[in-house]
């Protein structure tokens, strides 16, 4: 795999700009293999801790942070196959209560969360540049699979950055 560069604005929808603007500047790989280590730290959080009453609990939002990693990762190897068939977004909403995250202990959420990452790395370095280059239809808008490698990580970010000021005592 070739170094990534950081997606356009034209690269994704909108929606994920957020996501995109929380990577921080740098190779992407070496930021997804630093955040294996950055969710190590979480270990220390209270798993059944909410924020604030109906918000998820510390071990639903790592429940959705595996979910969502294996879902866009799904959608960045379908677009690198070059398989143009859209693809239906997801609600989180409706995962998280289905997941029995809230039933494991925020040790095993973490270690699926490793397996799960170490397989996206696995996914991006074996991919040529022409792959990461390619787009295709998630929601019924467009996105490269390069964009996606990059929500990837800016969701994780999000989340970790969630769950220090929110969550940590």
């Amino acid at each position: 795999m070739t170094t990534l560069s950081r997606p356009g604005t034209g690269d994704f929808a909108p929606h994920y700009a957020l996501y995109v603007a929380a990577v921080p500047e740098g190779d992407l790989l070496t930021i997804l293999e630093g955040q294996l280590e950055d969710a190590a730290a979480l270990s220390a959080l209270p798993g059944d801790h909410r924020y604030a009453p109906g918000k998820w609990s510390v071990k639903e939002v790592l429940g959705h942070i595996v979910d969502a990693e294996r879902i866009f990762a799904y959608r960045l190897l379908r677009i690198a196959r070059n398989d143009a068939t859209p693809l239906p977004g997801f609600d989180e909403n409706l995962y998280v209560p289905e997941s029995g995250a809230g039933a494991r202990t925020v040790a095993d959420l973490l270690e699926e969360f490793a397996l799960v990452r170490r397989s996206t790395l696995a996914l991006l370095r074996s991919l040529p540049a022409e792959a990461l280059g390619r787009s295709g239809p998630v929601n019924g808008r467009p996105i490269t699979a390069s964009a996606l490698a990059y929500v990837v990580a800016g969701h994780a970010a999000h989340h970790f950055q969630v769950l220090r000021e929110r969550y940590a005592s």
